[in-house]
């Protein structure tokens, strides 16, 4: 299944807000605050591992690398800000269970595989728990749960039977609907909705990767701005990445830059980049706040995957993201507008009192996605491993690929792994440009599909 809440960045300038667009700043970001910069790689540097991505997963990669060998020299490098990629812009969504797919359900032919997604997906929630307990990050981090919401009940098919699935997972999953589901969200846009407990959660992206990224090890390095285009493996053994003002001589290499693999020079057929918009409000003041009922922080996701995502943060603030497109380039400029305006239309019919001056932080960015859900892991040449493919699901996901990649190069071996290799099955993609149509008219398909919950 397929959970779309992440994003990139872009902030809008206040005095004149329908013409000026200036820094590409993340809301999230914003407010987390930015690590002073890294240095950039210039001439030849020698290491032992080398981890390519400063996001959650490349993060995890470098702490589990300095666990298991704590005398090895590793290097993190990203071609930006470590820990400000996709990662920070993500809506914060930590998920342990997924909404179960209609062969997923009880007694149907995947309901076997839902359990094992969900093994998967709690060990990965555990994760997150455990980096933010160990290092004591700051990040907001919930256990409440979020809801699966629906505008339109017909979307929410079979729910009792979605809440049966949930509960014999492990989750704590409840069906809400009408005053119940209304007081809970401050809004009677929702129709009705499972509110799934028990392992799923909400934190804020930026200052949980942030957290990673400080809490780095003595014996990493991190260079950043260092854009890796090309990875050579050396005669004498171990690989050269290359970059336009250094190289780095590692012997082994962990890619965790999602769907962009071709940027360092590696083919991938597998994974592709999806664009999402968001925006994020300035912080409700306290009549705005009491017309929401004072409600407590939540979090929706939709139930299709074009549908829109909505968050209630700690802070009040309101978050949507209800855009989806398969681009391969940053929108900007009257684009970018459009889709902020889509963003207030969606806060709109559910809050008839937002207005163009709530929306503080417009954003856009990539996440990684598969055909089939599940995600590419694994060795992918002689000292090269890769993990991408989180469709979405990153925070916790990404955190768990890290470690486990990780612990596959360095020999180790466990259940979980061998759990996570038994699902890395990505599914094969035509080439393009036959894909990027096909991409493109699905995701149109989608948006259609989903018009009564964006």
């Amino acid at each position: 299944m397929l959970i779309i809440h992440a994003f990139g960045s872009l902030v809008i300038c206040s005095a004149e807000r329908e013409t000026i667009l200036v820094k590409n700043i993340c809301g999230w970001i914003a407010q987390a605050g930015v690590s002073p910069p890294g240095a950039i790689l210039t001439g030849t540097q020698k290491a032992d591992w080398l981890v390519i991505g400063g996001g959650f997963t490349g993060l995890s990669a470098a702490h589990t690398l300095a666990e298991l060998h704590p005398h090895a020299r590793i290097i993190v490098v990203d071609r930006q800000r470590a820990a400000q990629g996709a990662s920070a812009r993500n809506s914060g969504f930590v998920v342990a269970y997924e909404r179960p797919a209609p062969d997923e359900l009880v007694g149907r032919p995947l309901n076997a595989h839902y359990h094992v997604a969900s093994a998967i997906g709690k060990a990965a929630r555990d994760e997150v728990v455990r980096r933010v307990a160990s290092f004591g990050i700051e990040c907001d981090l919930s256990d409440a749960g979020y809801l699966f919401a629906v505008h339109d009940p017909a979307k929410l098919a079979e729910a009792d039977i979605q809440v049966q699935t949930l509960r014999e997972a492990g989750a704590s999953a409840e069906l809400l609907e009408g005053q119940a589901l209304s007081q809970r969200l401050g809004s009677p846009f929702y129709r009705a909705g499972i509110w799934c407990r028990g392992g799923n959660g909400l934190l804020q992206p930026a200052m949980y990767a942030r957290g990673l990224l400080e809490a780095l090890p003595e014996n990493v390095s991190l260079y950043e701005n260092t854009e890796i285009t090309g990875l050579e493996h050396l005669s004498q053994g171990g690989i050269r990445a290359r970059s336009v003002n250094g190289d780095i001589e590692a012997g082994q290499v962990l890619a965790c830059v999602g769907a962009f693999l071709p940027r360092v020079g590696l083919a991938d057929g597998a994974v592709f980049p999806l664009e999402l918009s968001a925006s994020l409000s300035r912080p409700l003041n306290d009549e705005e706040y009491a017309r929401l009922g004072r409600a407590a922080p939540w979090g929706v996701l939709s139930t299709r995957p074009a549908g829109a995502t909505l968050r209630l943060t700690p802070d009040k603030r309101l978050l949507i993201r209800n855009t989806v497109e398969y681009r391969r380039r940053d929108l900007a400029g009257r684009s970018l507008m459009a889709r902020r305006a889509k963003h207030l239309r969606g806060l709109q019919r559910r809050f008839p009192w937002v207005t163009d001056e709530h929306l503080q932080f417009t954003w856009t960015g990539h996440l990684s996605a598969t055909r089939s859900g599940e995600p590419r892991f694994g060795k992918l040449a002689e000292g090269v491993y890769s993990a991408a493919g989180c469709n979405g699901s990153g925070v916790a996901r990404g955190t768990l690929w890290g470690r486990l990649l990780a612990e596959m190069a360095s020999g180790g071996q466990s259940a979980l792994l061998t759990s996570v290799l038994g699902n890395a099955k990505p599914g094969w993609l035509p080439p393009r440009p036959f894909f990027d149509i096909g991409a493109a008219l699905r995701l149109r398909y989608e948006a259609h599909q989903a018009r009564t919950e964006s």
